[in-house]
């Protein structure tokens, strides 16, 4: 299994090396010039711990939460102050843990951004089923945000009990979603649980969208290694079955596809925080992507609070790209919108796509991955489903072994991958 993603990853940055990440970072942070910038925000706490949940979070206290935010808002400036004037960014997105959690503070939170940055492309905001009441709907919408997304998981009782999670109030959900509107509400479900069926993901869809939604967002169940989770994950070729015929449905009904996971019933309601050229993360956990490096923030809330009130950034990690890992990581993400551009590439990086990737472009074309159409690249079924293999095993080799040391460890020494 690891083979041939070991092998692929070495042809495509040509080189034997691993990713290393050091521990080393840059004071000042050198976004100026990046255009497509985003904005994440990452609030760690959550009144319970779900077992298959793999993020920073902590349980939730008041005191802990408000000195958490105090620091989130110094580091905000810290970062912000080092541009003169406002730089535009596309979107923000607040993630966690359960932001709803600091409602109260959210609008704080975002004065604090708009004090240094234009975000053109509206506010997201994840949500726990129990915290969409229309008070907590007003408070959000009247501190400026756009979008949300739910996290169900599954309205089914059966796959509930499977992930800990307790029944929704689905009338009390659609009455607080009818009384405060927003652009986008995307509702977030876990596929591949052990014995989930088409017709169970079905009618998770379908009650999505009666209830008020415009999105959904489709994830595959992941088995890190660091969770307490007993549930396994589905067998490969059952999984591709279930991905590909609720891909079917969706594009029956009509629904956008705009990733590998996620459709909406409205072309314009969209909600990701991971196809963006460069972003600014902020907050424990949070990750930084900019044109030369990749960084990641310790995972430790005591550790972040005491480097910020040294007006130090939190910096855990840095790779630096060579160009080609720039490239394959700029592939990967953008492909996840199951779209490629070749202008795009090369008003990034400088040189045309095909001269630096055509043979493996050619080979896509033949192994029916993606079609293409004056220079726009267009997954196939299968195509995604190949991806989902890739990233899931991106996800398993990289991102399990990094967040499991860095749970552990708020400042590793190294971390190869």
């Amino acid at each position: 299994m690891r083979i041939i993603p070991n092998l692929t990853r070495i042809w495509l940055t040509r080189s034997v090396k691993p990713f290393t990440f050091k521990n080393e970072y840059d004071q000042r942070l050198p976004y100026a010039d990046c255009e497509n910038l985003g904005l994440y925000v990452h609030i760690p706490f959550c009144k319970s711990i779900c077992n298959f949940c793999p993020y920073c979070k902590v349980r939730y206290s008041k005191e802990l939460c408000d000195r958490y935010i105090d620091s989130l808002l110094q580091e905000i400036h810290l970062v912000g102050n080092q541009y003169p004037g406002k730089k535009q960014v596309t979107s923000l997105y607040f993630g966690g843990g359960t932001p709803a959690l600091a409602a109260d503070r959210i609008g704080e939170i975002i004065d604090a951004l708009q004090a240094h940055f234009i975000i053109t492309e509206g506010i997201g905001l994840e949500l726990h089923p129990d915290h969409v009441t229309v008070e907590i709907l007003t408070a959000l919408k009247a501190a400026g945000v756009t979008k949300i997304s739910i996290g169900i998981q599954s309205f089914r009782p059966k796959f509930q009990s499977i992930l800990g999670r307790k029944a929704v109030d689905t009338a009390a959900m659609k009455r607080a979603l009818d009384a405060v509107k927003f652009d986008t509400v995307s509702m977030d479900f876990i596929f591949a649980l052990p014995g989930q069926t088409y017709d169970d993901l079905k009618s998770d869809i379908d009650e999505a969208f009666s209830l008020g939604a415009n999105h959904v967002a489709i994830y595959p169940f992941i088995d890190f290694t660091f969770t307490a989770s007993p549930v396994k994950p589905m067998p490969k070729k059952e999984k591709r079955a279930l991905l590909d015929g609720i891909t079917r449905y969706c594009i029956r009904k009509g629904y956008a596809r705009h990733s590998i996971w996620t459709f909406s019933s409205e072309p314009e309601a969209n909600y990701s925080s991971m196809t963006r050229d460069n972003f600014l993360g902020f907050g424990c956990s949070a990750t930084t992507l900019l044109r030369d490096q990749f960084k990641i923030n310790t995972f430790d809330i005591a550790s972040y609070c005491e480097r910020i009130s040294r007006e130090t950034l939190a910096t855990s990690l840095t790779i630096r790209f060579t160009q080609r890992q720039r490239m394959i990581y700029w592939l990967f993400w953008t492909a996840y919108s199951t779209q490629l551009s070749a202008m795009d590439f090369e008003r990034f990086f400088g040189v045309p796509l095909k001269k630096m990737y055509g043979l493996e472009l050619w080979i896509a074309k033949r192994l029916r991955f993606v079609t293409e159409e004056n220079g726009r690249y267009a997954m196939t079924l299968k195509g995604a489903f190949y991806y989902h293999y890739y990233e899931n095993f991106y996800t398993l080799s990289y991102i399990d072994k990094m967040w499991g040391i860095m749970r552990t460890e708020a400042f590793p020494d190294r971390i190869e991958l």
